[in-house]
């Protein structure tokens, strides 16, 4: 130093983001400006855009051939090539290949920080793209169009994109807003049954962190998720959505740098039993598991009324969410997801739990003996309410 003496300097910053969220029915036909909207030219002509699609996205649906004629018939649009078309599934976070294939389109068609790639696709595919465009360049502008109802009601509007790495769930990633957001119906139409109702597991436990008033509305409009009432289901998807999305750009963490991840909760074990499974199981269906999990755990070391964690049960249930796997036997493997945890968030060991439906409460030490009375409660809870909905 100038003047012989040491000094210290910090200086708090922070820096202006926007995240743009679009709802919409049918974004590839009468609501494609809505597309068009968040593609703001280039400053040396039109917008630059890459577009990549889920493989099974594109074939069982002309959504994404719709959406690619459209841009290219736009003047305001520079289209660089066909769609770019990329597994799907939670397998493609378990290799590099997809982060690959986005990483050579963005060089090969000389993509940069203002130019735009639209992922069509659901969140595991979101996730590995999302990755690839957050690191080319430091970030490439990321359109995110969820093709599922978990993405659309959860993970699409975050701010987080990862691949799995060591066996491990979403072990490298990065922290990244996305450009925009387009939630739109009509992608939808193709999901199965079990992918459409797999996704409301998010929209329970973020109703159970939040507003015990979702809560019971969800547990009253169950059945008519599971049979696939569109206007129930988008009003779900909306609410899960504005929660997910206010507690980002509200809550004060949005990068998770204090040790809570209140937005995880019942993940500790999801994230582990998906491994175990060989992810055979759906990100929603382990969550569905986690979430009754922790609600029972929270019912017998934390105050959660035991009816509560039972109507979580029930709801999941006739939502048509299985709340039992094989794989959570034997109950010690699935506990080293605990520490996984931690190392993942960093620091001591915080686990969300509820002391009651929108109360949470954040943990430093988990009763294990508890935790795997909880487990096996499960088991009986859940094949009670399997066979009383089979009955019905």
């Amino acid at each position: 130093m100038a003047d012989g003496k040491s000094k210290s300097i910090d200086i708090n910053f922070s820096v202006p983001l926007v995240h743009r969220l679009r709802v919409t029915k049918d974004v590839a036909g009468a609501d494609f400006a809505q597309l068009l909207d968040v593609l703001q030219p280039g400053g040396s002509g039109p917008a630059k855009v890459l577009v990549v699609a889920e493989m099974p996205v594109a074939q069982s649906s002309d959504r994404v051939e719709q959406i690619h004629q459209n841009l290219l018939a736009d003047a305001s649009v520079n289209l660089v090539s066909l769609p770019l078309l990329v597994d799907g599934g939670e397998a493609v976070k378990n290799s590099t290949e997809v982060v690959k294939q986005v990483l050579g389109a963005i060089n090969h068609f000389d993509l940069d920080r203002r130019s735009y790639i639209i992922a069509i696709g659901g969140g595991a595919m979101l996730d590995a793209v999302g990755y690839a465009a957050a690191v080319a360049h430091r970030g490439v502008r990321l359109v995110r169009l969820p093709t599922t109802t978990l993405a659309q009601g959860d993970s699409g509007v975050g701010v987080k994109n990862a691949i799995n790495y060591f066996g491990k769930k979403n072990w490298v990633g990065t922290f990244a807003v996305p450009w925009a957001v387009i939630n739109d119906a009509g992608l939808l139409t193709t999901l199965s049954d079990r992918d459409f109702q797999s996704g409301f597991s998010e929209s329970v436990k973020v109703s159970l962190l939040k507003d015990r008033g979702e809560f019971d509305w969800l547990c009253e409009h169950a059945d008519a998720i599971r049979q696939r009432d569109m206007q129930i289901a988008a009003r779900a998807i909306h609410r899960s959505c504005m929660l997910h999305l206010l507690h980002i750009t509200e809550g004060g963490d949005p990068f998770e740098m204090l040790e809570a991840r209140p937005l995880d909760f019942g993940h500790w074990s999801a994230h582990k039993l998906e491994p175990l499974t060989n992810y055979g199981i759906r990100h929603g269906e382990a969550v569905a598991i986690g979430v009754a999990i922790d609600c029972l755990y929270s019912s017998m070391k934390h105050g959660l009324p035991k009816s509560d964690a039972i109507k979580v049960c029930e709801c999941l249930t006739r939502m048509g969410m299985r709340l039992w796997h094989d794989e959570l036997n034997p109950v010690d493997r699935l506990m080293q997801g605990l520490e996984e945890f931690r190392q993942h968030l960093g620091g001591r060991l915080t686990i969300t739990m509820l002391s009651g439906v929108g109360e949470a409460i954040n943990v430093h030490e988990i009763d294990t003996l508890a935790m795997k009375d909880a487990i096996k409660q499960l088991q009986g809870v859940a094949a009670d309410l399997q066979s009383k909905l089979v009955d019905v």
